[in-house]
């Protein structure tokens, strides 16, 4: 598995940034669609898997597969472009402005968004046999899940709200960790290594990422969850989105901009001149 090093792969991060910026919008909503419903998709998969073998961790080892298939076909997370767009504006990349990123991070929340809303539409007619049948043990599940994930924060106010923003920015910590893995190697198996461990990890955990729950959400709603649209906005979604933002501009595309892309030189250490002369006796 060929590895670049973290100055090459850095300054592909910021390269990364500036393409998503000069993407037209048909391109960028098509990506954006597709990761949304990919992700769902693997979503729905993991909790399926969950179910039916009552081991969550099986579920959260195989989720990442969806990851993987839609990094690998070029398409774009929300969680991605927080994280390498501003990277291309820090560079002082030309025709990159905070109006250009932001038009990037509207355009591509629509496109996952409706890639997710679509998965979950086909998902709810095939559990429920076009709406005609109970959806089962695992629409329940996604029902509960939905209802744990607002109504559960609601009731400790502030505080709930700042600890799904606090599960964002973990999440999204791991998932461009994920990412930016994926530009540590030219091979494909080299990339799915390093884009499984920090999904696995973040999915396993329960942290809040703000497409997933594009697909989780709307789909427990659809199942019959005691909770409603603007609950699902307030007490999830937009935390959630704040947190995956912040979670991973700062932990992971900041950090790794300051120290490899902006390198600051190496420190000069005076060296006693007399004392390195000497040598040791035999």
């Amino acid at each position: 598995m060929a590895y670049l090093l973290p100055a090459e792969f850095a300054t592909k991060m910021v390269d990364a940034g500036e393409a998503k910026i000069y993407m037209s919008t048909r391109d960028t909503l098509i990506r954006a669609y597709m990761a949304g419903a990919i992700l769902a998709l693997a979503a729905v998969f993991a909790v399926t898997i969950a179910v039916q073998t009552g081991v969550f961790l099986l579920g959260a080892v195989l989720f990442p597969v969806g990851f993987c298939m839609l990094y690998l076909m070029g398409f774009d997370l929300l969680t991605g472009v927080f994280v390498l767009t501003p990277l291309a504006w820090l560079a002082q990349r030309p025709g990159v402005t905070p109006k250009q990123i932001l038009r990037n991070w509207g355009l591509v929340f629509l496109g996952n968004f409706g890639g997710a809303l679509t998965v979950a539409f086909m998902m709810s007619f095939i559990f429920t046999m076009g709406y005609n049948v109970d959806g089962g043990a695992i629409a329940t599940k996604v029902a509960s899940i939905g209802e744990a994930r607002t109504l559960g924060y609601a009731e400790h106010g502030v505080a709930g709200w700042i600890t799904i923003f606090i599960r964002g920015m973990l999440c999204n910590w791991m998932v461009s960790l994920g990412v930016v893995g994926a530009m540590i190697s030219t091979h494909v198996s080299g990339k799915v290594l390093a884009m499984w461990m920090p999904i696995m990890l973040f999915f396993f955990m329960g942290f809040e990422h703000s497409v997933v729950n594009m697909f989780l959400f709307p789909f427990g709603l659809i199942m019959g969850g005691e909770f409603s649209v603007m609950d699902y906005f307030i007490w999830n979604e937009i935390p959630t989105a704040l947190g995956n933002l912040v979670g991973g501009l700062a932990f992971t595309g900041l950090t790794l901009y300051t120290t490899h892309v902006k390198t600051l030189p190496k420190r000069t250490i005076p060296i006693d001149k007399a004392a390195a002369s000497q040598t040791l006796p035999i």
